[in-house]
């Protein structure tokens, strides 16, 4: 029997690429039926994440004019990550495996292949991952590659060059859903399934059309949830202050001390403006991050749902 895949592309406000996108997508998907990797019944899912455009009404059209297309419409915006997760649990019982992917494809399609045969050799989760960064400027490399770093040595389990471009089979899509967070950072989740992996290493290309949809704000607010959601050392972060603190504290005394009894006088008043703003500093920053956790702790323990779907089309729920 022919595995049957689903393909699940996030979107938000992509109706200039959407029309290029659905036509590479669906060479691909014919090409891979042709070659016998794939059932008939495989399909490409379109999740519009509350988009203000006309995203939705052309991934209706798409749907309605072809049976290899299909659309989950969410009743607002709830970002890339909730977008993803609702695509994925919406069409898990349908499909063998699933494969996420950008809507903008500059992830490798042609990686797809390669995933699909690391499933048949016995992978539950086959990671698409960037052989190089060179395309990207210098900034966003070096942050970018400098977030991975931190986040391995802060004790979390991550594929480094790893986005959400992934596939996963029907057993680790049913283990994924029991992962309840609201704060999902969901490359930071595969490793902690345990199933058995592998990676497809591709080149990543430029974005078809339109403009990038993870500024920088959102960009940043995706690397806080993923080491708040993977790592307690920034609260440990902040005990290993607290004691720095204090040996400085007690080494600025002593030496007031014993510049006193040499003679000399007091410390000036800079450095212990500098020393009492250092200080207010660490501590300010300390009360940040306890803040952060306590935050984000109040916001799971009220278990609201975390995306609502308004329609589907071309599915049959």
């Amino acid at each position: 029997m022919k595995t049957t895949l689903y393909l699940v592309v996030p979107c938000y406000n992509e109706e200039g690429v959407l029309a290029d996108t659905a036509e590479k997508l669906a060479e691909k998907m014919k090409s891979l039926m042709a070659d016998g990797k794939i059932s008939d019944s495989s399909k490409i899912v379109f999740v519009d994440d509350g988009s203000r455009d006309r995203t939705w009404e052309l991934i209706a059209k798409l749907s309605a004019e072809d049976a290899l297309f299909a659309g989950v419409k969410l009743s607002r915006n709830r970002g890339h990550q909730h977008a993803l997760f609702a695509g994925l649990m919406t069409v898990r019982d349908e499909a063998d495996i699933v494969i996420s992917i950008d809507a903008d494809l500059q992830d490798d399609i042609d990686a797809i292949d390669g995933m699909i045969d690391k499933y048949h050799s016995g992978c539950d989760i086959v990671y698409g991952v960037r052989k190089s960064r060179e395309k990207d400027g210098f900034l966003k490399r070096a942050t970018a590659e400098g977030y991975y770093k931190m986040l391995q040595r802060c004790g979390c389990d991550i594929v480094f060059n790893h986005a959400d471009y992934r596939l996963l089979s029907a057993r680790a899509l049913a283990a994924l859903s029991e992962y309840g967070e609201q704060r999902l950072y969901l490359r930071g989740l595969m490793p902690q399934l345990g199933y058995k992996t592998a990676v497809v290493e591709y080149e990543r290309g430029v974005r078809l059309a339109g403009e990038s949809k993870y500024p920088l704000k959102r960009m940043l607010s995706l690397a806080l949830d993923g080491l708040t959601s993977l790592s307690l050392r920034p609260l440990r972060f902040v005990t290993g202050a607290g004691v720095t603190m204090l040996f400085l504290a007690l080494a600025l005394l002593v030496y007031s001390i014993v510049t006193v009894v040499m003679g000399s006088s007091m410390l000036d008043w800079k450095i212990i403006l500098v020393s009492v703003w250092g200080v207010g500093g660490i501590i300010t920053l300390s009360l940040g991050i306890v803040g952060e956790y306590v935050g984000r702790a109040y916001i799971e323990s009220k278990r609201r749902p975390r995306y609502n779907i308004d329609i589907t089309a071309g599915l049959r729920k």
